[in-house]
């Protein structure tokens, strides 16, 4: 059985202040929780004092982005190993947001998978097709050229150690969703794509969470999908008792 993962995407949103306040409502609303693995993804300037407030919680904190390198004249980066010296556990690579506005290629998230891996972060590698793309119906032929880019010269541990989010561009932050079935059928999709490159064993378990405008009112029906093991969630992470409901979906 694949442990459902719940990762909460902050994007450019909360101060220190506001952040440190969310996660601590947080902490009290899941503390109960014990079958589901939680992150949440601060901007970088809340995540030291997002550590200290998720002190001995079972809330993993990641960073929304990480340049390749370990280190360098890289100005307004931060490396693998400055993420995990602030207390990260994990890191979001290749997000929608990131290959639209700066041009992210599939190689360039390959090596921010790579650095994340290298330094003990598990990357939640984002893949997933625009509107045009899908209504040509070419999310197939898209997301295979994703997958097959960013794992190109993986091995099975590495790829046993990552998280893949479908996201499709044209549910985020748009209020439409991929019904349960679409969402299923790319995820089922991926899986045979990692058990063709890397067996059976890493495929099956291997999770995918869906993202794109998820809610507490549409978690329940998404979660009963076969290949759905959870979710990144955008603005629903930002408000402490919807990002609780998500966590603590209901499966029937």
């Amino acid at each position: 059985m694949r442990r459902p993962l719940m990762a909460g995407n902050w994007k450019m949103y909360r101060t220190t202040h506001e952040a440190v306040e969310l996660v601590r409502t947080l902490r009290n609303l899941v503390s109960l929780v014990r079958d589901v693995d939680v992150i949440v993804a601060p901007p970088f300037t809340a995540l030291p004092a997002v550590a200290k407030a998720l002190d001995e919680s079972r809330i993993g904190l990641a960073a929304q982005d990480v340049h390749p390198a370990a280190e360098g004249a890289y100005t307004g980066n931060v490396s693998a190993a400055m993420l995990k010296d602030v207390g990260c556990t994990s890191v979001i690579v290749g997000h929608s947001e990131r290959r639209e506005y700066h041009g992210e290629t599939d190689a360039l998230i390959h090596d921010k998978a790579k650095a994340a891996l290298g330094a003990g972060l598990l990357p939640i590698v984002c893949v997933g097709e625009k509107l045009e793309v899908r209504q040509a119906n070419r999310t197939m032929d898209l997301i295979r050229t994703q997958i097959e880019g960013v794992l190109a010269g993986f091995g099975q541990d590495e790829v046993s150690r990552l998280v893949i989010a479908y996201e499709p561009v044209w549910a985020i932050g748009t209020g439409q969703t991929a019904t349960p079935a679409q969402a299923q059928e790319v995820h089922l999709f991926i899986r045979r794509l990692v058990s063709e490159r890397f067996g059976a064993d890493t495929a099956a378990g291997l999770r995918i969470l869906y993202g794109g405008s998820v809610k507490p009112d549409n978690i329940d029906s998404l979660m009963r999908e076969p290949d759905v093991d959870g979710a990144l969630v955008g603005g629903a992470s930002l408000k402490a008792d919807s990002f609780a409901r998500i966590v603590k979906f209901q499966r029937i």
